[in-house]
């Protein structure tokens, strides 16, 4: 996996290199701010040595406020084959919002402390390289939180809006299975009625795994 890393602080910088490279993957450029990620990125399309993943902070120079989400975004617009995750300190609706409102493949975003859990830090970059989707179950919460249109969910059953977060969080059926103890086939039950009820018919494919989360936010 080839991977570039956008982060201010020289130390997350270096230790986030550290385990992905002890770990087997390519760091093939690390920077500290959003300009120059873009321009990074830019260079090595022109080289034809595009990166599988970025992994950006949403916080960067010069202001410290949006430039890394903004620049996330530009990056997901400009080559839509590049997974981009994006870590913030914490979570903040609206960046999450901007960053998930186009496609949902190759699309992450997780809060810092989880780089101290390495295993699913890790995995979560490679889903994101492979075209799947991170979302940190905060972020998860906080955004079905965040809707106040009842209507939206309200036909949901208390289990499939339980599917439906750990779906959000990028678990495959067979994971969420083994999370909430109970058969695959059950699983894949709950997923199909949430898919029927949110109106998401199967010409979306497997992209409405995540556009089951993200229905509300177009509401």
């Amino acid at each position: 996996m080839r991977v570039v890393i956008a982060e201010d602080s020289v130390l997350l910088r270096e230790g986030l290199t550290r385990l992905l490279t002890d770990l087997g993957h390519d760091v093939v450029a690390g920077v500290g701010d959003g300009e120059a990620l873009i321009k990074t990125v830019g260079d090595l399309a022109g080289r034809g040595e595009l990166p599988d993943v970025v992994v950006a902070d949403v916080r960067m120079p010069p202001t410290h406020t949006d430039e890394g989400v903004r620049a996330a975004v530009r990056l997901r617009k400009d080559y839509p084959q590049i997974g981009v995750l994006v870590l913030s300190q914490y979570v903040e609706e609206r960046y999450a919002t901007e960053l998930l409102a186009g496609s949902s493949r190759g699309v992450g975003y997780l809060l810092k402390d989880r780089v101290a859990e390495v295993r699913e830090f890790v995995d979560a970059v490679v889903r994101v390289a492979q075209g799947g989707t991170a979302l940190d179950p905060e972020v998860v919460a906080q955004l079905l939180g965040r809707s106040r249109k009842q209507d939206v969910l309200a036909g949901l059953t208390p289990r499939e809006r339980e599917v439906l977060g750990l779906m959000a969080e990028g678990r495959t059926n067979s994971a969420v299975a083994k999370q909430l103890v109970v058969s695959d086939g059950a699983v894949e039950k709950h997923v199909s009625n949430i898919f029927l009820k949110l109106g998401l018919s199967p010409s979306v494919g497997d992209h409405r795994r995540v556009l089951a989360v993200l229905t509300y936010l177009n509401s």
